[in-house]
């Protein structure tokens, strides 16, 4: 654990390279409002850097060693190269420099209840419904959410210091920068092998971030997870499970689907039945991201009248099953899954909704993800009606030549022969205006910009 404290080395100015990025405008939005100047840098000019110059930040677009006007702190987003001229200049004044996720480590010293969420998937939408719980029920939450919340009318909201929530990633190691009091873990998979050495070496990096929780903390776990059962034996701090059965402590009965694919169920606690919950977002999977919630909010004594009415608020995330429109009689919705247990439970939320065809856009994400679980891709979108598959979205990647999104079609094919590859989003557009039928449901999916062809689809059939 690094050594730092915001209090102790008497810090006023905090500059962010990188400061347009989701996380990093959070950061510095949070210490705004705890009376820090800020001071920050990105290449481009955009709502979010317009947003933080409206509340006193100062922004540079462009990165210059000028910028760097001796802040007694500098944070930098992990896009950041080694030959960044603020990073280099920050060097070279003996500038103190931490990471993005070191600097949300130092601000959780400054709560008293930090609930961290982590896992493969949901981290988005299970931290966004722990805050809107909070929120609707007036503890006064600070806010750090990986994606644009209706409630909260963004990604950030700055409220007491009783309570911070947050999304905890493991790639990189970055949540074993945090000081949780409340780690949530929804489940352990295989993923980001571009730094990951294995499965074994996940786990052991979930085992140190349990390990970061105190004693008299708590470690909310989903029970029915091989991984995460492999790894709680060692639990030092209280913990409290959710699952699919009286196994868990927090568990569903009676499970029903709506026709959009909205989960109702009947909520128990160990025997004890604790009432009826009804939620606004589709698929088993928000099902089990709602326990993990609901065990948390309970345990600071909510009941669960009031977290259901909350949860009733609650329509997701951006790009968590989105529905961009329903046009013509034919329904558009966008979802980030970009992992193939994620599309598994993505698909099967689509199947709980009144449909004829589906069409599914799909953007691999990453060459390392996609090398690493061909196999797994091929097997979770073989019984899609109508595949599309584009260009694999690097991201922070190089192509290397390895891999192409071609491989994942000719894997696919063996399964399900209505694939194919298209490179340009437009001929994407004209090629499912012109097939769609009335009643067919068309998702677009992958974590990279495939999202913008769902919307220039609900503006084509606007006409």
């Amino acid at each position: 654990m690094f050594d730092f404290d915001l209090d102790k080395h008497s810090i006023n100015h905090i500059h962010f390279i990188g400061i347009g990025g989701i996380s990093m405008s959070a950061l510095a939005q949070i210490l705004i409002n705890f009376d820090y100047k800020v001071t920050g840098s990105d290449m481009n000019d955009s709502e979010i850097t317009k947003k933080l110059s409206s509340q006193g930040a100062t922004i540079h677009m462009g990165h210059n060693k000028n910028n760097i006007s001796n802040p007694d702190l500098v944070v930098y987003t992990a896009a950041v190269k080694e030959n960044n001229p603020e990073l280099v200049e920050a060097r070279t004044k003996e500038i103190p420099i931490l990471s993005r996720a070191e600097m949300l480590g130092l601000l959780m010293k400054k709560f008293k209840n930090n609930i961290a969420v982590a896992g493969t998937h949901g981290k988005t939408t299970t931290t966004s419904m722990i805050s809107v719980i909070l929120d609707y029920n007036k503890y006064s939450p600070t806010i750090l959410v990986g994606g644009q919340l209706d409630n909260i009318g963004g990604n950030v909201k700055v409220g007491s210091r009783d309570y911070f929530v947050t999304e905890a990633c493991e790639y990189v190691g970055s949540f074993l920068k945090f000081f949780p009091t409340i780690g949530i873990i929804l489940n352990i998979e295989e993923d980001h092998l571009d730094y990951f050495k294995d499965l074994d070496h996940i786990k052991e990096t979930f085992k140190e971030f349990i390990d970061l929780i105190p004693k008299d903390g708590l470690l909310i776990a989903y029970g029915d997870d091989p991984n995460i059962q492999s790894i709680i034996d060692h639990v030092h701090c209280n913990l409290v499970t959710y699952g699919k059965d009286n196994n868990s402590d927090y568990y569903p009965s009676n499970i029903s689907f709506n026709d959009l694919g909205y989960p109702s169920f009947d909520l128990y606690k160990r025997d004890e039945f604790l009432g009826k919950i009804n939620l606004k977002v589709p698929g088993e999977h928000n099902l089990f991201n709602s326990l993990a919630s609901i065990a948390c909010c309970h345990h600071f004594g909510i009941d669960i009248d009031h977290i259901n009415e909350a949860l009733n608020t609650f329509g997701g995330t951006h790009r968590r099953f989105d529905l961009l429109g329903h046009i013509n009689n034919i329904k558009i919705v966008d979802d980030y899954a970009h992992h193939p247990t994620e599309i598994e439970a993505t698909l099967k939320a689509l199947s709980n909704m009144d449909h004829n065809n589906l069409w599914c856009v799909f953007q691999p994400h990453t060459f390392t993800r996609t090398l690493c679980l061909l196999d797994e891709f091929s097997q979770a979108l073989a019984e899609v009606d109508n595949l599309i598959i584009t260009d694999i979205y690097a991201a922070r990647e190089k192509d290397t030549g390895e891999i192409h999104s071609k491989d994942l079609v000719k894997k696919i094919k063996k399964h399900n022969d209505k694939v194919k590859y298209m490179k340009e989003f437009d001929s994407i557009v004209n090629y499912i205006y012109e097939n769609a039928k009335p009643n067919d449901l068309v998702i677009t999916m992958g974590a990279g910009n495939v999202n913008s062809i769902g919307e220039q689809l609900v503006q084509k059939l606007k006409g």
